[in-house]
């Protein structure tokens, strides 16, 4: 594949440091020019990453265009485990011990669980932090719980902890594990070699849990 496959959108900015490539939702290309920059220049680092762009691209395409219905009957994570989404002769939805109040229980149900847990992991994940920056020591300024759509969580170099309101979905300890790499940052602000021995210095079966979001990611959006 050539660059000339995808229509690309070329951006000056006087604040950029170097050449950015980003790859849109809807499969278009953009690139940053820094100051000082050239057109050339740009299309020699795309070309550089021509490899970079067939693998998003491939992501991209992989992705569900829609949203898969949720149903009375259908089955979700909730904390680790499948659990069915059922009608109780109330008219309300139950589903792992959760109750949520819809207005057409016969209707895709996804809207209103997603909102219900989201709501949950506001209450939830930020005891959950505190708890663990209490244990590391690690200086968490800030915490906020998101609709994160490519990321478990992110941290800051202020200290805000973001975290995805999906993790209500997943086991104890896969939660836990991305806590602690978010913290984990707060120490090494980056992927190094450094930061995941700080990762494994505070939670040793790490993998384990890298592997069940590995295993279970398609069932989780």
């Amino acid at each position: 594949m050539g660059a000339g496959h995808i229509p690309i959108a070329m951006v000056r900015h006087p604040r950029a440091r170097r050449y950015l490539l980003r790859l849109r939702p809807d499969g278009t290309a953009r690139v940053t020019i820094p100051r000082g920059g050239s057109v050339a220049e740009a299309h020699r680092f795309i070309e550089r990453n021509i490899p970079w762009l067939e693998q998003q691209l491939q992501r991209l395409a992989a992705r569900p265009k829609h949203p898969v219905p949720w149903r009375p009957g259908s089955e979700i994570f909730f904390r680790g485990e499948l659990v069915k989404i059922e009608v109780g002769e109330d008219g309300l939805i139950r589903l792992g011990g959760e109750t949520v109040k819809v207005t057409d229980p016969d209707s895709d149900l996804r809207a209103a669980i997603e909102r219900h847990l989201w709501q949950l992991a506001v209450k939830e994940l930020p005891p959950v932090v505190i708890e663990h920056a209490a244990r590391f020591q690690a200086p968490v300024k800030r915490i906020t719980v998101r609709n994160q759509r490519s990321r478990w969580g992110s941290c800051s170099r202020r200290g805000t902890i973001s975290l995805n309101w999906r993790l209500v979905q997943t086991p104890v300890f896969v939660r836990d594990y991305i806590v602690i790499h978010e913290l984990a940052h707060l120490v090494e602000m980056n992927h190094s070699e450094r930061f995941w021995q700080q990762v494994k210095n505070w939670c040793p079966d790490y993998r384990v849990a890298e592997s069940w979001l590995k295993q279970h990611k398609v069932m989780l959006r």
